[in-house]
């Protein structure tokens, strides 16, 4: 199975310019890009999708090219969106790009011998662009019709308007193809299947500047089985950046995923080989209730955007949060991470420590006193893993991991944190 082969197998073509010719031109070594726009501090679990085709890409032998957009991240992409962005200024764009930057380069390989990946920002070769040159060089060869037929721009029209400004976008993003062209012999872009539109302008503009061709492909945009949108939870997006989803929820992100979904996310994220997903999916098929799946998923991802170490402290947290590990054996960093999700209730270090109903009620997870007691009588309670025999337990300060946090659990699965401050 060849490299389009495996794609389409993964359900990671949605459109392409010319499949065969592509194909054709994929049996030797070519150079292709993905844009990423820095329209927050990190990219999150969405932008995955096509950077792991660009890797993907690599590793059958071609020569990646991570664009960041320094220059289209200032004025905004319109695909996907009912109104204007808010633009960012320069400053805190370039910090965006920078660390931005640093996300890419951990997921492709720049020491290659033979097809090393190479990190550009579309600001170098627009900035230097004077506003006359950018119309007369660049804007006289796109057609204002064709632009108001793309489907970012005409959805904005119906929903009120769009600016200029944005309505430019796909002027910028051809050029940045046309200079890749140029600069790098690059004929082939990648990117979300809104983006065709944008990507396909491209190719116009490379045809009609340098008499040249080039491709196209694009990646669905992953929903998952109920409709709704890949990546986002009640506490909002699943960030790469450890500071903005701690690696615990990022792996727990994973571990939760639907059994509907996840062996389409195998396909989608996951390295493993064909044969090696239909085992994980016979199995999943046999027994769903022990999560293999799931847990190669997690684990998996996890190594890949936070590194091994990472993924066995977390790891050991998960088991250890529900009675099947020693809590008291994590490392502070890990263990806050692993309860910055839970419900919880603060108490003062100077403050004589509530007994465990009084815990367990002031943080929610039951809706009274009683309920909590009647936890404690069913033998459903438990502190760091301990089972609470007594309603009028109280637990002391020494119990508390690290000196600063408890665990309190409800059965099985309910949980929910105490901290000292």
């Amino acid at each position: 199975m060849n490299l389009i082969q495996d794609l389409a197998w993964r359900g990671l073509v949605a459109q392409s310019t010319d499949e065969k010719a592509l194909d054709l031109a994929l049996n030797k070594p070519i150079t292709l890009y993905v844009g990423f726009d820095p329209t927050a501090p990190s990219l999150h679990v969405g932008n995955l999708v096509v950077l792991l085709v660009l890797r993907r890409f690599q590793l059958a032998g071609h020569n990646p090219i991570a664009l960041v957009g320094g220059a289209t991240g200032l004025v905004g992409d319109p695909s996907g969106r009912n109104d204007e962005r808010t633009l960012n200024s320069s400053e805190v764009v370039e910090g965006w790009v920078k660390g931005i930057r640093k996300q890419v380069s951990a997921f492709l390989d720049f020491d290659s011998k033979v097809n090393p990946a190479v990190v550009v920002n579309n600001l170098d070769w627009t900035s230097p662009l004077s506003a006359i040159e950018f119309l007369r060089d660049i804007g006289k060869h796109f057609s204002v019709n064709q632009m108001l037929a793309k489907d970012s721009v005409s959805s904005r029209l119906e929903a009120g308007g769009i600016s200029y400004t944005e309505f430019s976008y796909q002027v910028l993003q051809s050029y940045d193809y046309l200079e890749l062209f140029r600069r790098n012999d690059c004929t082939l872009q990648l990117g979300g299947s809104d983006q065709w539109g944008n990507i396909v302008a491209g190719l116009d503009l490379i045809r009609r500047v340098e008499s040249g061709s080039a491709h196209a492909l694009t990646v669905p945009l992953l929903t998952k089985s109920d409709g709704s949108k890949f990546g986002k939870t009640a506490g909002g997006s699943i960030w790469l950046d450890p500071t903005m989803t701690s690696p615990y929820a990022f792996f727990q992100f994973w571990l939760n995923t639907e059994d509907r979904d996840v062996i389409n996310f195998l396909k989608v994220f996951s390295f493993k080989s064909h044969e090696e997903i239909s085992q994980l999916e016979m199995a999943h098929s046999e027994n769903p209730g022990l999560r293999v799946a799931h847990r190669e998923l997690a684990r998996e991802l996890t190594t890949l955007v936070h590194g091994g170490d990472v993924t066995e402290r977390v790891e050991s947290a998960s088991r250890a949060l529900f009675g099947q590990g020693d809590l008291a054996e994590l490392d502070e960093e890990t263990l806050a991470s692993a309860l910055a999700e839970l419900p919880r209730t603060i108490i003062a270090k100077d403050q004589e420590i509530p007994t465990w109903v009084d815990l367990l009620a002031a943080t929610g997870v039951v809706d009274s006193k009683s309920a909590a007691r009647r936890v404690v009588k069913d033998g459903g309670a438990y502190l760091n893993n301990e089972k609470i025999q007594s309603e009028d337990f109280a637990p002391t300060k020494e119990a508390f991991l690290c000196g600063k946090y408890a665990v309190l659990r409800k059965g099985k699965r309910d949980l929910a944190a105490v901290e000292l401050i």
